[in-house]
């Protein structure tokens, strides 16, 4: 039996998450700035379709990127020399949060649902959450959002419109992250593609114990002025 939430942004220990389905907690409660920082900072997450109460998660194994195991295939090194694009941050974050919440396919569902769009827009504004956009011919290509607390990044999604956009926002990124210090990322979820980058599992303990230190880390001023351009003079 999953807890229900009151007005409190106040969550379960992780310990009464369930295996199957793997992590669910608890239901309930809202999607305010308070709410979500609280459930971050203890590996917590929303994820829900339109109709569900909020559902929210912390799944064991967890999917983790530690920076300095990103994975670069050739192909990719390649694309990210030899191709035309530029890369941000924090410069159109409601597009890209939007573009990740546009269904994969015509009539399919998504789990990003409106008021989670404004949820995460209201934490952006609060700078709390931040976006990675790609760039190409001067057009909205790729990215990916999610949060950030200290010097941890929880990964929520991404999107691309042209072939590796999310690929190079990703490993821009994961290197900028790294250069600011960020120990681990937060993938949530085992995908293949994420396997492929370099992402892999961890256990709740490892994935809790280094969140914790990276929470409490203060993020370096420059943390969120990235731009990079691989354009022809």
């Amino acid at each position: 039996m999953i807890a229900w939430l009151g007005s409190q942004p106040v969550f379960p220990p992780l310990s009464r998450a369930l295996e199957d389905p793997n992590g669910l907690l608890a239901a309930g409660g809202d999607l305010s700035p308070e709410r979500l920082l609280a459930a971050y900072s203890q590996g917590i997450f929303p994820w829900y379709a339109r109709g569900e109460p909020i559902l929210w998660w912390s799944p064991a194994p967890r999917m983790v990127v530690y920076p300095e195991r990103l994975k670069v295939s050739r192909s990719l090194a390649k694309t990210l020399r030899n191709l035309s694009y530029r890369v941000s941050a924090d410069t159109a974050f409601r597009r890209v949060i939007e573009a990740c919440a546009a269904p994969r396919e015509p009539g399919g569902e998504t789990w990003i649902v409106p008021e989670m769009v404004d949820a995460y827009c209201r934490l952006h504004e609060l700078g709390h959450a931040h976006s990675f956009e790609t760039w190409m011919d001067g057009e909205l290509a790729g990215g990916l959002y999610g949060v950030a607390i200290g010097r941890m990044f929880y990964g929520e999604s991404m999107f691309s419109r042209a072939r590796d956009a999310s690929k190079i926002a990703f490993v821009h990124a994961v290197r900028h992250l790294q250069a600011m210090g960020v120990r681990m990322i937060d993938c949530q979820m085992h995908t293949g593609h994420l396997e492929s980058l370099g992402a892999g599992l961890v256990s709740r303990e490892v994935f809790v114990a280094t969140l914790k230190e990276g929470c409490a880390l203060p993020q370096p001023a420059s943390m969120w002025d990235y731009h990079y351009s691989n354009e022809p003079a």
